[in-house]
């Protein structure tokens, strides 16, 4: 193969494996289908139960879904940074959330028997970051910072792979205003945001009242995909179109209208949104100097994204029992190549037909750059690598086969997503994925 085709399939480290139905691992920690096919495909291994390595092509695919939050966010002035994963025990002592989430959090000792936390959110870290600096100029708010990293809870039962593990992936943005209204404007600003990103990602989504729980403040939101293993419960009226986590509604009615004629399905949580007032800023100080030179207290605010649990999420929502389905804009590669096997009769008359289609590709089709995958496991036959990439679930592959050795050469296109096969020539395939191929234009 042609030394300048940047990725190839034999390159990658994907190890594949069946999970037999009746396995110990099977019947114990695979409780989803995202996450058996996820680990027979090659996309995560586990480490241990609730921890996960992220393998090649699910890192590719976790990347291209941060810089659309990256993006996002960046819009709405949001700035990057990194808080330490390690924190001492005694700030979450100070906001009262040590014995309330205590059973949930992985506590350690260092050799000098000082307590820290390997936290799962920041709300502490940041209020703290923000009183070591107070007071500072009313000139320098709103506020919005955020980071993408990797978060711990000490889960009971991990289960559903990347939705619910020990280790995971989170983007958590906290937001400091001057006042209440500035507060609730930045609140509506990362909603919009949020909603900007679902609808990038194309999986149909649900924004819906959410219980504040153990974070506080006085008004939360969650964003839920539908699904049968989803553990939440969202409540639907069709009378007045109230739409809420059923833990707000106290029994199966429609708190709003009184309506006991309702829709009630389960989904898993991707994105939760949190106005927290004064609850983190007021007991670590965090402050503000006015216009009139005197010291306030800040309003703040937390906004999370589940990146992992996305991810898997997204992939539970949209795949069928056998074979992965990924948003279009999360797909590690959306088109792949496969050449004919080595000896065949096709081999000789087709030579340098794909690494010439794979060069055209990248050139003619901006956002394919780096999104071509070549197969070129020749030694295997076309029909197994097909069922790969069909499993692996490229929404496109292009065959090269006897057609592309005629007089004028088609190429057999097979569109998964729209579950369609054509032959078509050069020119007319590489109209045709450009019209129907969906990525981020962000």
């Amino acid at each position: 193969m042609n030394n300048n085709i940047k990725h190839c399939l034999s390159k990658i480290f994907q190890p594949m494996t069946i999970i037999p139905k009746n396995s110990n691992l099977s019947r114990q920690q695979v409780t989803s289908k995202s996450q058996r096919l996820m680990l027979e495909l090659g996309i995560i291994q586990q480490s241990i139960p609730g921890c996960f390595h992220l393998l090649p092509l699910g890192l590719k695919s976790l990347e291209k879904l941060i810089k659309i939050v990256d993006d996002e966010l960046f819009k709405i002035g949001g700035q990057k940074l990194l808080f330490p994963t390690l924190t001492k025990s005694q700030l979450w002592e100070k906001s009262g959330r040590l014995e309330d989430v205590g059973p949930e959090l992985f506590q350690l000792e260092d050799r000098h028997k000082h307590s820290y936390i390997l936290n799962p959110t920041h709300e502490e870290v940041a209020g703290e970051l923000l009183s070591m600096l107070a007071p500072i100029s009313y000139k320098s708010f709103p506020l919005r910072l955020y980071q993408i990293s990797n978060k711990f809870r000490d889960e009971i039962k991990p289960r559903f792979g990347l939705m619910r593990g020990r280790e995971f992936i989170m983007k958590d943005m906290y937001s400091f205003d001057v006042d209440i209204d500035n507060a609730k404007k930045t609140y509506e600003e990362v909603c919009q945001s949020y909603n900007n990103i679902f609808d990038a990602i194309g999986v149909e989504y649900v924004k819906i009242l959410g219980n504040s729980g153990t974070m506080g403040g006085s008004l939360s939101h969650e964003y839920q995909f539908k699904a049968q293993i989803g553990e939440d419960n969202v409540l639907n009226c069709s009378s007045c179109n109230y739409t809420a986590n059923t833990e707000l509604c106290g029994d199966h009615k429609c708190p709003n209208c009184g309506e006991t004629t309702i829709n009630i399905q389960c989904g898993i949580e991707v994105g939760h949104t949190f106005y927290l007032g004064d609850k983190y800023s007021k007991v670590f100080n965090a402050t503000y100097v006015g216009k009139d030179g005197k010291s306030e207290i800040l309003q703040m605010g937390s906004y999370g994204i589940g990146i992992s649990r996305l991810l898997a999420a997204s992939l539970e929502v949209l795949s069928s029992e056998n074979e992965l389905r990924w948003p279009s804009v999360l797909a590690p590669y959306n088109v792949i190549i496969l050449p004919p096997k080595s000896g065949s009769n096709e081999e000789t008359p087709t030579e340098g037909r794909a690494t010439d289609l794979y060069t055209k590709l990248e050139n003619m089709i901006p956002c394919l750059k780096n999104n071509v995958l070549l197969d070129d496991r020749t030694s295997l036959t076309i029909g197994r690598r097909f069922v790969d990439a069909k499993r692996v679930g490229y929404q496109f592959i292009i065959v090269i086969n006897k057609k592309t050795a005629q007089e004028v050469p088609l190429y057999e296109l097979n569109d998964i997503k729209n579950n369609s096969q054509m032959y078509l020539t050069e020119e007319a395939l590489i109209d045709y994925i450009k019209k129907n191929i969906r990525m981020n234009q962000t």
